[in-house]
């Protein structure tokens, strides 16, 4: 009892050995601080990303076939037994073929000459092309599945930007086809137009197809973003708790770390130590 001091307690006897009660609870707590959910890109955002560069890639793919196609619109001359002629149109020609296949084609002689509608709707289709290639462009930068861009928030920032992009393209090439179609719509249907009737073409679908899909996988990609803040945000959270919890335990010094089932030291007061002399004075 004369070389008992209770209350002091060594830094090493205090921690306790590896798989005592107290180095137990200094893991629990620390087990407690950190995250447990991952912040690597979801397979489902990659996915949704991977789906939206290939509905964006093949919209610009049919835009931009579009621009060059022959039959935007078409007209024919049907005959007793055959066709006789076919006349088709589009942004830069008009051409005639015969039965036999043959076809004799003139160009728009000068810019300036042209109706205005076929010069509006070329300078939408070249834009349509050229944001659906600085979009492609912005999107594989900006996916998850690649390994250039920065960090993940950067990445996101460039990948809506090139869904803003294709959404810029998709309603350009959406415009031009809907004013070259409804140019023909107000001419077949207007009686006292008394010119060559035409209609739509083969050329109006496929760049209305395009359109849509540029439109649709360009939200996407816009979409894309949230999923990426959303879990940058969690992930402050998860920073922030940890830290909270690191300086609630930090508080105290690691030897003198509060144990959860440590039995309070004996009371050696005056009183008990009376006591036990009174007991044996008698004796």
């Amino acid at each position: 009892m004369a070389g008992y001091q209770p209350g002091i307690l060594s830094h090493h006897s205090h921690l306790g050995a590896p798989g005592s009660v107290d180095q137990l609870c200094w893991e629990c707590h620390w087990s407690s601080a950190l995250p447990t959910t991952s912040f690597y890109p979801s397979a489902g955002s990659m996915l949704q990303e991977i789906l939206a560069f290939i509905l964006t890639t093949s919209g610009w793919v049919l835009v931009s076939s579009t621009l060059p196609t022959d039959y935007w619109k078409v007209s024919s001359l049907d005959g007793t037994v055959i066709t006789t002629a076919t006349y088709w149109s589009n942004l830069w020609k008009a051409c005639v073929t015969d039965s036999t296949g043959v076809s004799n084609c003139k160009d728009f002689p000068s810019l300036l000459a042209l109706d205005g509608y076929i010069q509006a709707c070329r300078g939408l289709m070249i834009a349509a092309v050229c944001l659906g290639f600085f979009g492609t462009i912005f999107a594989l930068v900006g996916m998850k599945c690649t390994k250039i861009g920065g960090t993940d928030k950067n990445k996101a920032r460039i990948a809506c930007f090139a869904g803003v992009n294709f959404i810029l393209s998709g309603l350009c090439s959406l415009s031009a086809c809907s004013l070259y179609a409804h140019r023909i719509t107000s001419e077949f249907f207007d009686p006292m137009y008394m010119a060559q009737k035409y209609e739509l073409g083969a050329a109006l679908f496929i760049g209305w197809a395009g359109s849509i899909l540029c439109i649709l996988g360009g939200s996407m990609l816009c979409f894309s973003i949230t999923d990426s803040f959303s879990k940058s945000h969690s992930q402050a959270n998860y920073i922030y708790k940890g830290a909270a919890s690191h300086s609630h335990i930090s508080s105290y010094p690691r030897g003198q770390v509060k144990s959860v089932n440590q039995k309070p030291p004996p009371d050696y007061s005056n009183s008990s130590r009376v006591q036990h002399f009174d007991k044996n004075a008698y004796v």
